[in-house]
This record gives structure tokens, sequence and C-alpha cells, in this order.
């Protein structure tokens, strides 16, 4: 009995530590690769619990997700000599799942080490050697990284069509010590600069509202003094044209009544004509005739009388015997 506990003590031992061995885990977003004797299997395992034999099948897991790889303290130098150093530059890509096998049968299942940092490395110390210091510093420190990006993935396009660098971060280098001081000066006179270049901008911009705004305002008062005087205008011409119309009405009355006056003595004229005959004429004279004779009556009737007469120059008598 003792010899049969023993033996199934050493099935179960030797079958824990079978499962031990061959049973492993691939993590999210990534593959598993499998090698047997050294040599690379063509399967790949999804995400999830897989078994392989132990002590002769290896397996390693492949990202297949964005990663970021980290290079550090990369030394260049510029044209001129000088020697600095890139403390942290970041390569953020991605090996598309198809492509896994290919890649790691290339350049082994640690292929960023070839196809990024050794890269990054060169790729930057051709730039650099191509280039002063001032250059890669200041002008030209904002395009190091989208050149580095289009070198490495223009590469890699060849030599591994499934990598794929989707950006680049290229951090400040460091500069010897004088030579970062100088710059550091060099800025604060550009700073000053650029603060009197800002204050003149600001005092010419200041000056310029004043003139517009003095324009505007002769302006206003141009079409305030423009419209005053049309105003001015307009009302002597209303009344001319009142007066116009008021003579017009007047000298229409004055020729209404005129010809009115004109159309009565006409018709008079005529009723004269039919009215003053010869024997109307004479009628009238017997009747003035009439009128002026004076008849005295009695014994005593005088030899002569006084008639009063009215002349131009006033009342004058006339004697008759």
């Amino acid at each position: 009995m003792a010899d049969q506990s023993s033996i199934m003590a050493l099935l179960i031992l030797a079958v824990g530590v079978t499962v031990h061995f061959s049973l492993h885990k691939v993590e999210e977003g990534h593959l598993g690769v499998y090698y047997r004797g050294g040599a690379l299997l063509p399967v790949t395992s999804q995400p999830g619990f897989h078994m392989m034999i132990p002590l002769v099948t290896s397996f390693k897991a492949i990202q297949t997700t964005l990663q970021t790889d980290e290079v550090k303290n990369v030394p260049c130098g510029t044209s001129g000599g000088v020697m600095i150093y890139f403390e942290r530059i970041e390569v953020v890509n991605k090996l598309e799942s198809h492509c896994v096998l290919d890649v790691v049968r290339n350049f082994t299942a640690d292929y960023d080490k070839t196809l990024i940092f050794n890269k990054v490395h060169h790729e930057l110390n051709q730039f650099c050697s191509a280039h002063t210091l001032h250059e890669v510093y200041i002008d030209l420190f904002d395009q190091i990284d989208e050149n580095l990006r289009t070198a490495l993935q223009s590469d890699l396009n060849e030599m591994a069509p499934g990598l794929k660098v989707q950006a680049v971060r290229v951090t400040k280098p460091k500069i010897p010590e004088t030579i970062r001081k100088n710059y550091e000066l060099m800025e604060a006179e550009k700073s000053m600069l650029l603060i009197a270049a800002q204050h003149q901008k600001v005092v010419e911009k200041e000056a310029e509202t004043a003139r517009r705004k003095a324009i505007i305002e002769a302006e206003k008062e141009a079409q305030v003094a423009k419209i005053q005087y049309e105003q001015k205008i307009m009302e002597k011409e209303s009344l001319q044209k009142i007066e116009l119309i008021e003579d017009s009405i007047h000298k229409a009355k004055q020729h209404t009544k005129a010809e009115a006056d004109y159309y009565n003595l006409k018709k008079q004229s005529e009723a004269n004509k039919y009215l003053l005959t010869r024997e109307y004429l004479e009628l009238k004279k017997y009747e003035a005739l009439a009128l002026n004779n004076k008849i005295y009556f009695g014994s005593d009737i005088p030899n002569m009388f006084v008639q009063a007469t009215v002349g131009d120059n006033g009342p004058k008598s006339v004697t008759v015997d």
C-alpha cells in the first residue's frame, strides 16, 4: 500500500509539473509565437490559455497594439563638431497581426531593437552631422520629429511592411553648459526685442486708432454740416416754391377779375349801344332842363337873381338880369 501511494504521488507530481510547464497564457493585445528546438513554428495563438509540449516548446508574446519604445541618451555630433545628447526619444508604433511571423522570423522577437532603436540612432546622427548646433537646437528642432518618423517609416516599408510608425516625440537635446547659457541670454534679448516690437505695435495701433477716430469725427461733422446746409437749401427752395405758387394764385385771381371787369364793361357798352338812342338822349335832355328851370309866381318878380354854381376852384355866383 505504501508503494502504491508513492507511485500515485509521483504521478500527481509529474502531471502537476507537466501542466505547469505546458499551460501558458497570452494576454489581450498580444499574439503567441512558438519555438521548438530553436526553430520558429508556423503557428500563432490568440489571447487566452494554451498548451504546449514542456521542455521542448517555448513561446513569446508579441504585442500587436500601439506601443511606445523609448530610446534614451542618444549621442549626436553636429556639423560644427559639438557633441549633444537627446535624453529621450519616443517612437509610437504598431505591428499588424498578420505580419507577426514574418517580422519575428526576420528580426527575432526583439525586432524593435533592430528596426526602431538602431534606426533612431542612425537617423539622428545623419541629421545632426548635416546641420549646425543652432539649426539642430533652434531653427530645425520642430522638424526633427516629422523627419525622423518619415525616415523610419521609409525603411520599414521595405524591411518590415507590417510595422507602422504612428508618431515620434523628441525632447530638447542637452548641450554644453556654456553654450546653453549663451542661448538663454540670446533668448532673453530676443524676448526683450519682441516685447519692444509688440509695444511699438501697440503704440502704432493706438495712434492709428486715434487717427481713424479723428477722421470719423471729421467725416461725421462734415456730413452733419452738409445735411444742415441741404436742409436750409430745401427750406429756401420750399419758401420760393410757396411764393411762386402764391404769386401764381394771385395772378390767376387778378386775371380772372380783370376778365370779369372787362366782360362787365363790354356788356355794359353793348347795353349802352342799345339804350342810348337819339330819342332817349332827347328825353334825358328835356328832363335835365326841366329839373334846372325855376318858376316864380307873384306880383314882385325880381329883375335879377344870383345862381350859385360850383366850379373847379370852388363855388361862384352868376348874376342873371
